[in-house]
């Protein structure tokens, strides 16, 4: 016999257990056990022992040498011995006894390929492709596929639609296919051509483009073929709701405000849609874009059911717009409260009115520095009799702050505690917790502190969970080598002044910790604190200068986006010097694209080089 380990033994094979290649455990000589064939020969094969796999191979049934279990490793034991003409005849073979099984068509197609005949190769991958079934379409494909064919595998797709006659049929394996290969011009067609057809795709096709497209350029593409399309079939909604969603992603709101008003009164949705922009764009800071939908709102549905709700975010975005508009202006405060004072004329002290009457409170708190006017306000709602739970208790926190502010914490930690067990799962409850761990940190309490923030970092709602996240790493940042926490309480110190709108004393005691602790861990932090105040005094220059100690630092890598971004922000807004903000922001899509601050820099980006705006 050619292997003397191998021998024929009851009709099968066998082999001293101490022999057999997948046997574990101490060898046990001279006892003999009965093993399968198939088996044996496909580990020799995955081993790269050829010789002795093909032996075992040769021995099988001829219907069991072409089983989908057996033939794919004998016939690369074939293609490894360089016996491309065996494995010629072992596939065609295979294929008259298993005549629906395409693939072994594909194999011998490879077959060919590897013996250097590419013209048989191709010959053979057109022939299985012309003689496709239905049913063969995908697993000739996925052959195709793994065998790194990917045109071949189009091929095998395209046909398939010819013959299901519908010209949508496979899209999505197409749409995968084309997002592997990268093909972005066949990919975009072929989304398109689906989302027309069955807008019930939108889900799908929003995903897949979002994991293919990462060019700008790619982006600018889709943008450009949308517009047109839009343009030339106003009645397709599936390219409005694509457009709205792609210009969402690359915060472009001023061109999604447009595509939503036309979707809102195709879909009768009476400005629900605008305003969910809105509050969108007033999230990510594009007060013009938020303020013109609430005001198209407001203007377009003055009887509808999303009139109110308007005129509040209205109010809401302007006052946000006044905070971030440096340094505040307190005429605009002012007006503002105004409008809100008539706004609650109008809606009188009724439960509708809670919210507007704790907007205002907030800014005769903050803004104004008139608490007491603000703490009636904010006790108005709580005894109400009408009032939501949720209405009284988010006035509650606001009051808790305000007593804060007037430096009684016990005060403000017990409307804290009665808001969390009140809600001790929901969202608001969260807040108030957070606000007790804030309250804390002011204190100096750090372990309190972090015992409410570990709890928070595991809360449903993104934002608090991420300003947990942060106080409690600011926390951990402090105390590492720093055990007693001196640095941080002096940061937490400074912290509370600015809660406290004591802009000057903040300035003040941040100039001083950094005096007293060069090269403390907390430098970075204080540093880009003292630049973010420097802008909202107006000291623009200053603020530029201290941003660039962080930047030009590598050891404070942790906020060098950070102060990238808001130098880039304050050369663009505040200094009008668009050429260094446009370089900046482009620095920032380089250096950082993992960055929370890349599609707004995107965005910023394009607008100062002069790209249109559709």
């Amino acid at each position: 016999m050619r292997y003397s380990l191998l021998l024929l033994a009851a009709g099968g094979l066998a082999l001293p257990l101490h022999a057999q290649p997948t046997q574990s455990g101490p060898p046990r000589t001279g006892v003999w056990a009965p093993i399968d064939a198939p088996t044996l020969a496909r580990d020799y094969a995955r081993r790269g022992e050829y010789e002795k796999a093909a032996f075992l191979f040769e021995k099988l049934k001829s219907d069991e040498q072409t089983t989908p279990a057996v033939l794919p490793d004998y016939v690369a034991t074939l293609q490894a011995l360089k016996r491309y003409k065996d494995a010629e005849k072992l596939l065609k073979r295979a294929s008259k006894q298993h005549p629906d099984e395409g693939s072994y068509g594909v194999t011998l197609g490879a077959v060919y390929a590897a013996a250097g005949d590419q013209p048989s190769a191709d010959k053979q991958y057109q022939r299985v492709v012309g003689q496709l079934t239905p049913a063969q379409v995908e697993p000739v494909a996925a052959e195709f596929q793994k065998r790194s064919l990917p045109a071949w595998a189009e091929r095998t797709y395209l046909r398939g639609r010819e013959l299901a006659k519908n010209n949508t049929e496979y899209a999505p394996q197409l749409i995968q296919l084309y997002t592997q290969s990268q093909e972005q011009d066949k990919l975009l067609a072929e989304t398109l051509h689906l989302v027309e057809r069955d807008p019930q795709q939108l889900p799908f096709v929003r995903n897949m483009l979002q994991n293919a497209l990462h060019e700008e350029k790619d982006f600018d593409t889709l943008e450009k073929i949308l517009v047109s399309k839009v343009q030339a079939q106003p009645d397709v909604s599936a390219y409005s709701e694509l457009l709205l969603w792609l210009q969402v992603q690359r915060h472009d709101f001023a061109g999604a405000l447009v595509q939503v008003r036309a979707l809102d009164r195709r879909t009768n949705a009476q400005g629900s849609r605008v305003l969910s922009l809105a509050g969108i764009a007033q999230r990510n800071r594009d007060y013009a874009t938020a303020i013109a939908a609430c005001e198209y709102v407001v203007r377009e549905y003055r009887t509808g059911p999303n009139y109110g709700i308007a005129r509040q975010l209205l109010l809401q975005t302007r006052e946000a717009q006044v905070r971030d508009t440096y340094p505040v202006d307190q005429a605009q405060v002012r007006a503002l409260a105004a409008d809100y004072s008539s706004l609650l004329t109008e809606l009188g002290h009724t439960p509708d009115a809670a919210p507007v009457m704790r907007q205002l409170a907030n800014l005769y708190a903050f803004q104004l520095d008139d608490k007491p006017k603000a703490m009636s306000l904010l006790q108005a709602i709580i005894e109400m009799p009408r009032a939501s739970a949720d209405e009284v208790d988010e006035a509650k926190t606001t009051l808790g702050d305000l007593f804060l502010l007037k430096g009684e914490p016990w005060e403000a930690t017990l409307l804290y505690s009665q808001v969390e067990k009140a809600h001790p799962e929901a969202p608001l409850g969260y807040e108030a917790k957070l606000r007790n761990a804030r309250l804390s940190y002011f204190a100096g309490d750090f372990k309190l502190a972090q015992s409410h923030l570990d709890i928070l970092k595991e809360a449903t709602t993104r934002e608090i969970a991420n300003d947990a996240m942060q106080l409690s790493l600011l926390i951990q940042e402090g105390t590492a080598v720093d055990t007693l926490g001196l640095a941080l309480k002096d940061y937490a110190a400074v912290e509370e002044l600015v809660f406290q709108n004591k802009i000057p004393q903040a300035e003040a005691g941040l100039d001083a910790l950094l005096r007293k602790y060069p090269g403390h861990a907390l430098t970075d932090d204080a540093l880009f604190l003292k630049a973010r105040l420097q802008r909202r005094t107006g000291d623009y220059a200053a603020a530029v200068t201290t941003l660039g100690q962080i930047t030009a630092n590598p050891k404070y890598d942790v906020l060098s986006d950070d102060a990238l971004f808001l130098t880039a922000e304050i050369l663009d807004e505040n200094l009008n010097d668009k050429p260094k903000a446009q370089a900046l922001y482009q620095q920032l899509l380089t250096r950082y694209p993992g960055s929370i601050y890349v599609a707004e820099a995107r965005k910023r980006f394009r607008r100062l080089r002069g790209d249109a705006v559709q």
